[in-house]
């Protein structure tokens, strides 16, 4: 292999810092060799200049349409009286003049806040010295593939969504703007990291909600606006260890992780990108299968995309494909409370009803949801993945060596891809580590976690070894779908609790999330499709309100079509937000905890 250097100019690399560079390492170098050493350094920094000197490029793929531009925005955080809930990051209005096709004609559309919308500000959830190291947060210059494709379809872009402090908390009150409130009661959590999309899709399931059971806004002036504020028909979250399916859970609505690198993360923050997926989450069934077909497909610039990754004229119709198989099975007669599950297999894993901090009310749910799939004709049988229990252990041995790396400091990996040039986050600091241990200790606590990974003798080792296991787990959650077409846990452990206090005590900002996990982030390294619906509704356990509760319908890898036929025929027998008596004075129940 032949290396070229470019030298211009005075060398810049002097001999102590190459004694530095060497003690790094351990080594020494001969006084007699150190002129060639520094002869070759000095090569590489020149060549490294040339190409820092350069001017920046985009690629064109991602530039805004000019039919969408200009583009204005309106900063919401900070104002409850536009903002009750304070789902809002930056409002806008953006449009395509000539989309390319309609599905999402007129559907209003706002991103999690680690997604780039060219000319809207950028926060990821924290603050701006922690994301680019100055006062101002970045304004990206591009629009992320799903961006694109959502304005490509007709939908109107609405803005971005809250989130938690980098995308680090399965809660909702972590944010750098403050706590984002579910739309159901007011000052409980509303599930992360994708809290804003969650509730502001939920705002409008609760509009629908109440309508359909002639329930009324419990605000002093009757008026949901007031009460909810602006809400949309759809969001696309991101989900590294289930922050899109927690939040839908939280909120009763449908979230879906999508296989890895079926929907393009090209343009939005990472973490880490085995784990990094982005997706639809909707008021309805329908519509997630529907946004779905808008957003996935190979881009030509996401590494995560793999062989299997469909072209984009080669993505299922997926809604197409749904009403298909529900007419076929309708003109049989058997798209009844009784038959609708018909030749549908459904695996119940064991361990997912044993994890540590699983509540009996959530239980009784999930149990309850299992029933109604044997109810509607499917075949239901409990089956046993005993690694489904070690695999949050797997998730996090994998993973956090590179969190720091990859997703606190933006380093870029060694694959060709859009490398999100305005995140810059600084080196952690005392005044960083101060900011996170107020906001987020989480985040401060994944400098600590990726540290010692790293420092240990056996890092790679380790490492390697997760790995391993990483696709031992895949295969066995692979081998059980063989005999079944989707396989059925809780999401979210226990009914959604109250907003902790603000307090200096970490641990009490902690421990709310401890296990909120333990069910999803095993198929983010495994890479399976896995969807959250609403299953019913669990009493919260610090108040008189109730909540919703989700379960997660797990499919083969490229198989959702299978999870949207499940949960569709499921639905048949009863919506999991219609599993309610009636007996429940909500106005109260709500009106008690704000």
């Amino acid at each position: 292999m032949s290396v070229v250097f470019l030298s211009t100019g005075p060398p810049t690399v002097n001999v102590e810092h190459l004694d530095a560079l060497a003690e790094s390492y351990g080594v020494s170098i001969d006084a007699r060799e150190k002129e060639h050493y520094l002869h070759l350094l000095n090569g590489l920094d020149a060549t490294s200049n040339a190409i820092t000197s350069l001017p920046a490029y985009t690629d064109p793929r991602l530039l805004p349409a000019a039919s969408t531009l200009p583009r204005t925005y309106e900063k919401l955080s900070g104002k409850p009286d536009k903002n009750p809930l304070n789902t809002w990051s930056h409002r806008t209005s953006i449009t395509a003049s000539n989309p390319s096709d309609v599905r999402l004609s007129r559907k209003t559309v706002v991103f999690k806040d680690n997604v780039s919308i060219a000319g809207v500000p950028l926060t990821g959830g924290t603050f701006p010295e922690l994301l680019v190291g100055k006062p101002d947060y970045p304004v990206p210059g591009i629009d992320a593939v799903v961006v694109k494709r959502v304005l490509e379809s007709g939908g109107v872009v609405k803005g971005s969504a809250n989130c938690e402090h980098f995308s680090m908390s399965p809660l909702s009150f972590t944010s750098a703007s403050g706590p984002v409130h579910n739309a159901w009661l007011k000052g409980y959590t509303t599930g992360g990291s994708s809290s804003g999309c969650a509730a502001m899709v939920a705002a409008s399931q609760v509009r629908a909600w109440r309508k359909r059971h002639g329930l009324s806004s419990p605000s002093p002036s009757n008026n949901d606006e007031e009460e909810l504020g602006e809400s949309v028909d759809m969001a696309v979250g991101g989900d590294q260890g289930g922050s899109i399916r927690i939040p839908a859970a939280y909120a009763g609505i449908y979230g879906l992780k999508a296989t890895h690198g079926l929907v393009p993360y090209t343009g939005i923050i990472s973490l880490v990108p085995m784990i990094d997926h982005t997706g639809p989450m909707t008021m309805t069934l329908e519509d997630n299968a529907m946004m779905l077909g808008v957003l996935a497909g190979w881009d030509g610039m996401d590494p995560r995309c793999t062989p299997e990754t469909p072209l984009r004229q080669n993505v299922p119709d997926y809604l197409g494909l749904l009403e298909a198989w529900r007419a076929e099975k309708d003109l049989k007669g058997d798209w009844t409370p009784q038959m609708a599950g018909k030749g549908l297999r459904i695996g119940v894993i064991k361990e997912g009803l044993e994890v540590v901090g699983l509540t009996s009310e959530v239980k009784s749910v999930i149990t309850a949801a299992a029933e109604q799939f044997k109810a509607v004709g499917a075949n239901v049988e409990e089956v046993s993945i005993p690694m489904h229990i070690i695999g949050p252990a797997i998730w996090t041995v994998a993973t956090r060596p590179y969190m720091v790396e990859h997703g606190l400091q933006n380093r870029v990996t060694p694959y060709l891809q859009y490398a999100m040039p305005d995140v810059t986050p600084p080196v952690l600091n005392q005044k960083a580590f101060d900011l996170l241990n107020k906001h987020n200790p989480a985040v401060a606590n994944m400098f600590f976690n990726s540290a010692f990974m790293n420092s240990k003798p056996d890092a790679n080792q380790a490492l390697a070894k997760a790995m391993g296991h990483v696709q031992q787990l895949r295969d066995a959650y692979d081998e059980v779908l063989k005999d079944f077409d989707v396989l059925l846990t809780p999401v979210n452990p226990k009914v959604g609790s109250k907003h902790p206090e603000y307090t200096m005590d970490v641990g009490k900002k902690m421990e709310p999330a401890i296990g909120a996990t333990l069910n999803t982030c095993q198929f983010n390294v495994t890479g399976h499709p896995a969807l959250s619906m609403p299953a019913g509704w669990g009493r919260t356990p610090d108040g008189p309100g109730m909540l919703p509760v989700g379960m997660q319908l797990v499919g083969k890898r490229f198989d959702e079509l299978s999870i949207f036929k499940a949960a569709a025929a499921w639905e048949v027998g009863g919506k999991g937000l219609d599993r309610w008596n009636g007996q429940i004075n909500w106005t109260a129940s709500r009106s008690s905890v704000i």
